[in-house]
């Protein structure tokens, strides 16, 4: 890459600033991206995984949400690794608070997959509500690639505060 041309996550983040100029729109953000990234985790994770005879003792370790985590680490480590060693530390948080909401299921708790669906819609409500605090009138919601990088945007800004370089 020659020493002109912007990183691809940085013109990510370009757009990204560009479109969350509203301080509340900004607060919003804080919370219900990583509260989206937990229950799409979290929803994968109730998906029940196929018994694999060749995993053996390691047969309870592996599913979809170990399978997202890895394509999501990788995707995020060909933008930065920085960033994608920052986002894994915190996606293993998230898996121990989704082991923890599943030992609360089986205690009697309600399902991860409806406490998963629930955060969901709270965390896109909340989106959307920011969205509308926005001048400019758009459907970021539906954005994919801009709601993957949306929690590196997060780390990005706290890696940018502590002068850390991304």
């Amino acid at each position: 890459m020659k020493p002109t041309e912007v990183r691809p996550i940085d013109q990510y983040f370009q757009t990204f600033n560009q479109t969350h100029q509203n301080k509340t729109n900004r607060i919003i953000q804080c919370i219900c991206l990583p509260l989206l990234l937990f229950s799409i985790i979290g929803l994968a994770w109730a998906i029940p995984f196929p018994h694999l005879g060749f995993l053996g003792t390691y047969n309870g370790y592996i599913n979809w949400a170990s399978i997202l985590i890895a394509v999501l680490i990788y995707y995020y480590l060909k933008l930065s690794p920085m960033l994608s060693y920052v986002m894994l530390l915190i996606l293993f948080a998230f898996s121990y608070g989704i082991i923890e909401l599943q030992q609360w299921e089986g205690t009697g708790g309600p399902a991860l997959a409806f406490t998963s669906v629930t955060l969901l819609i709270i965390a896109v409500a909340g989106l959307i509500i920011g969205q509308r605090k926005e001048k400019l009138q758009h459907v970021l919601v539906l954005n994919w690639k801009l709601l993957l990088i949306g929690p590196l945007w997060l780390i990005h800004l706290l890696l940018k505060k502590a002068n850390i370089k991304y």
